[in-house]
Formats: C-alpha cells, sequence, structure tokens
C-alpha cells in the first residue's frame, strides 16, 4: 500500500529527462511541505539522491523558503554536501549531516525528509514516543526508530549511531529534535512524513483532552500495521491508494503553486 513511483535503478546514471522529473517531484515535496505547514524558515532538508554510481544528492538552495524551491533551483551535491556543479546558491554541508549518514547505509533510502514540526518535537520529547492511538500511527508501529539527542547534529560521530537507531524502518524520531522519513522515492517520504505528522498531531490533541486513552491490543495494533504496509492482504486491497494520493498532490500543486516545476 505503500508503494509510489520508485526512483530509477542506483547505478544507472539518470538521463537528462529522468533528472528532470526528479527534480519536479523534489521540488513538489517541498512546496507541499510548505503548504502543510511542515517547514522551520529556512532550515531542515528533503534529499533525493540521483541515479548513478556518483552518489549525488538533489537539496534545497541554503537560504530560501521552501515556498521558492523549484526544480531548477535544486542544488546537486555528493555525499559530503558539496555543489558538484556550478550554483549561485549557498549549501549547507553542516545539515546534510543526518541526510548523508541514511543514504549511504540505506539504498531504499533514496529520499530523506525532516521536520521540526510543533507536533513532531512534541512527540519527540515524550518519553513513550509515537502511542498507537489512531489508525494514522498505527502505520509506524513497531516501524520507527528512536535517536535520542546529542545536540546540534554537526558532529560525523554521530552518523553511525543514527544508522543502528534508524536500522530498516521507514521512520526516525529524533528525541528532543524532529521527525524523519525515508522512501524510495520523494513522493513516498512525502506521503509517509504527512501521515507521521498527523500521528503526532493526534497524540498531542488527545493527550490535551485529560482524559484516559484507549490504547488497542498489541495483535490489533500490529495487524493493522501489516495492512497498511502491504504486508497483510484481507478481503479486500487497495494497492494504489498511494499512487492515487500522490496524483492528487500534484493536481493541488498544479492550481496553487505550478512554477515549481520551472
Amino acid at each position: 500500500m505503500t508503494t509510489v513511483l520508485p526512483t530509477a535503478t542506483a547505478g544507472v546514471p539518470a538521463t537528462a529527462d529522468e533528472e528532470l522529473r526528479l527534480r519536479r517531484e523534489l521540488a513538489a515535496v517541498y512546496r507541499l511541505v510548505a503548504h502543510f505547514r511542515m517547514t522551520d524558515l529556512i532550515f531542515t532538508h528533503i534529499s533525493l539522491r540521483l541515479p548513478g554510481p556518483e552518489h549525488h544528492f538533489l537539496i534545497n538552495p541554503y537560504g530560501l523558503l521552501f515556498e521558492e524551491i523549484t526544480a531548477s533551483n535544486l542544488v546537486k551535491i555528493d555525499l559530503s554536501g558539496d555543489p558538484v556543479e556550478p550554483t549561485p546558491y549557498p549549501v549547507n554541508p553542516a545539515g546534510f549531516v543526518i541526510h548523508s549518514a541514511i543514504h549511504a547505509a540505506r539504498q531504499d533510502a533514496r529520499c530523506v525528509l525532516h521536520t521540526h514540526t510543533k507536533a513532531g518535537c512534541a512527540v519527540a520529547a515524550q518519553q513513550d514516543g509515537l502511542l498507537p492511538l489512531n489508525q494514522m500511527s498505527m502505520e509506524f508501529h513497531n516501524r520507527v526508530g528512536y535517536h535520542d539527542y546529542e545536540g546540534v547534529a554537526l558532529n560525523l560521530d554521530e552518523q553511525r549511531r543514527l544508522i543502528a537507531d534508524i536500522g530498516t524502518h521507514p521512520a526516525l524520531i529524533l528525541r528532543n529534535h524532529g521527525l524523519l522519513t525515508v522512501g524510495e522515492s520523494a513522493a513516498q517520504a512525502f506521503l509517509r512524513m504527512y501521515y507521521l505528522e498527523k500521528a503526532c498531531e493526534i497524540q498531542v490533541t488527545a493527550q490535551a483532552g485529560g482524559g484516559p486513552l484507549v490504547v488497542p491490543s498489541e495483535e490489533v495494533c500490529e495487524y493493522t500495521a501489516r495492512q497498511l504496509s502491504g504486508e497483510e492482504t484481507g478481503d479486500f486491497e487497495d494497492d494504489g491508494a498511494y499512487d492515487l494520493a500522490w496524483a492528487a498532490m500534484l493536481r493541488l500543486l498544479d492550481r496553487i503553486a505550478p512554477d515549481y516545476k520551472d
């Protein structure tokens, strides 16, 4: 259920047309993150690995708001966070410490999306982390890692612990910091983040009510997670749900911010 338009094979260099398609997809995700109010001014990143053996990535120009990102102004960088092509824009190599670690360790993590939202940071500050209080949060039940806060992520030594903590999970909660999702495409990483963010919003709202919380059994939570991840099928299947949702997001952008493609 969570498979969305994977990028091309990592070992095959991207053609010009393929790179343009990926640039537009990543720019679309930046605009959607802005539209759904998941930004932190010019900070945080969404990175996308380009096909090919060079380990080249697309990332935002440092200093631009996410609502200003377009396909053409995305910066191409290497695994160290340095530009590999001339660009009029600065980049923030320090901000790529988290992203580069996960990209290097996980072939399936073609896109890494990191946020500092109010609800995400609130759940990241809670000892018990994300609770299975709603169907949206159950997508991540037993499928989210936790990484303890070590200060601003400027030290390369932290990378090995980040990699160990995310493991094979599609999401990571950075304690006292924020949220992170990965995907085989920018679209998949975005849709995972959209629902992880919603799950955090629901949790904080439910806790604010002050009443006892209803938590389904472990059996039900795990079964639901398997359903939502496509690991479990029942009487009906909905394999195309995320592709339909992504197509709807692109139609939204075509109406409100068509210049993302430029």
